[in-house]
């Protein structure tokens, strides 16, 4: 079976989310060029460039003509999204929670991968894919990679009885945390697992959770459209 990866702009983008939560890069201090990037995945300019100019747009980045790519203001308003486990959320709505495990095991970081947990290349990731369901019904489709060193007994979990976000939320204490979500049609791996066809629409979100400046996880989270929609709140 073919695995799906999490596409590569969208680990750039959490590389740079990752430098800004971390504090190692603050407002108004300029990004590394299309170029440093392009040499430090091992990408084309063109991914580069969609990774910036979605960061631009969720007010991440601002871009100077002329000058390059900088750390935007923080502003006044600011979204926030809690850390929810699907199971805890599946039951709070008086429903049966349920996982289908589709892949569990250890893979060896690409180039992308690797920058982004901050590890040499070709370091051991965890890796699991599966599906959780409410009552039966597919909800959500998880692609994750958790790094070892903070998690090391992540794949002897029982993951029928808990799920990958508990385990993690427990075991390792989160500091910082981002996301990203877009809408997005599914692959054919997603399809058939959430039992929806390829040309439905679902909400894909990214999220990457760190520890003392280290990232212990990096998700790739796919729900219908139709069955699921994301709730927040402003401060």
């Amino acid at each position: 079976m073919k695995l799906e990866k999490v596409p590569i702009y969208e680990q750039v983008k959490v590389f740079i989310r990752t430098k800004i939560k971390s504090g190692n890069w603050v407002a108004g201090n300029p990004v590394p060029s299309e170029s440093a990037f392009m040499h430090q995945f091992g990408v084309s300019r063109m991914t580069v460039n969609r990774a910036l100019r979605e960061l631009m747009a969720e007010g991440v980045v601002r871009r100077v003509q002329g000058s390059g790519t900088f750390v935007a203001e923080i502003d006044q308003v600011s979204s926030k999204l809690e850390i929810r486990d699907i199971q805890e959320e599946i039951e709070e709505r008086g429903h049966v929670h349920g996982t289908e495990i589709i892949f569990a095991g250890k893979t060896k970081a690409n180039k992308a991968l690797a920058t982004c947990f901050n590890l040499p290349a070709k370091s051991i990731l965890f890796h699991t894919i599966m599906v959780h369901l409410e009552n039966g019904v597919p909800l959500q489709f998880e692609d994750r990679y958790v790094n070892p060193r903070l998690a090391p007994d992540y794949l002897s979990v029982d993951f029928s009885s808990t799920t990958p976000t508990r385990h993690l939320l427990d075991v390792v204490p989160v500091t910082s945390a981002s996301y990203s979500i877009e809408a997005a049609l599914p692959n054919d791996l997603e399809a058939r697992y959430l039992k929806i066809k390829t040309s439905q629409p679902c909400l894909v979100m990214v999220r990457t959770t760190a520890s003392s400046n280290q990232v212990a996880s990096l998700a790739r989270l796919i729900y219908p459209a139709s069955r699921y929609s994301f709730k927040g709140a402003f401060q």
